[in-house]
């Protein structure tokens, strides 16, 4: 058929760069993102596909002291209370999924010396989702609770799209359950209302990267592990 691209368009080229360059960041520089650069961030992240075009997302950004309020008041909380989540943990993780969960555990693990078994070491890496990785900004991305899962699953096109226009702008992140894990403290200290559920959080600034947490990347299934063609 005349007309069809026969290879990546340059557009498609450098999205693919873009996917392939951004990766979870567990440490971060202290520096502060610019305002007017999270702004284009979350421009571009507004152009998220959503059902019906709800837009069902809303955002609590933290800068500077209120990060830091928000870190100590999390930590300090954490260590006196239970995970509650307004979106439960999955049940469990089988087969191939546990495989995947293991070794990205085992991979940061290996980068930041911690030895396998060693509990007492592997909680105080656990301990560093609460610190934020050290970055200097959070996003808690909230939806309406009357949405349900459609909702949320719109959030998490909002959370990945957010993630690559940070990435586009050289700006590190990470998308964080563990903050969403202790939400009624969440809402109690950010004033969130009940009828907004609290989906996750999102730690984001610039990268440490001599830092040997951000010196390993995950991989990807091959295709014939998650597609069933038909014709």
């Amino acid at each position: 058929m005349s007309g069809l691209p026969v290879g990546p368009t340059e557009e498609g080229a450098s999205f693919e760069e873009l996917l392939r360059a951004r990766h979870s960041c567990r440490a971060f520089l202290p520096a502060s993102v610019d305002r007017d650069v999270i702004g284009r961030i979350l421009r571009t992240a507004q152009l998220a596909p959503s059902w019906c075009n709800a837009q069902p997302w809303k955002l609590i950004i933290t800068g500077s002291e209120a990060t830091e309020n928000f870190r100590r008041g999390l930590l300090e909380h954490i260590g006196t209370s239970q995970p509650e989540p307004d979106i439960p943990f999955p049940q469990e993780y089988r087969g191939v999924y546990l495989d995947r969960r293991r070794t990205c555990g085992f991979q940061l693990y290996e980068a930041v010396g911690v030895a396998r078994g060693d509990r007492e070491a592997s909680g105080r890496q656990a301990r560093e989702n609460f610190r934020f990785f050290g970055a200097p900004h959070v996003a808690i991305v909230t939806s309406d609770v009357s949405l349900g899962q459609y909702g949320t699953i719109d959030c998490g096109a909002y959370v990945t799209t957010f993630l690559l226009a940070a990435a586009s702008h050289g700006v590190a992140s990470i998308a964080q359950a563990a903050l969403a894990s202790y939400s009624p403290f969440v809402r109690a200290h950010f004033g969130i209302p009940e009828d907004r559920v609290i989906v996750c959080g999102i730690s984001f600034g610039y990268a440490d990267q001599d830092h040997p947490a951000n010196r390993f990347r995950t991989t990807r299934a091959p295709l014939n592990e998650i597609v069933d063609w038909r014709s």
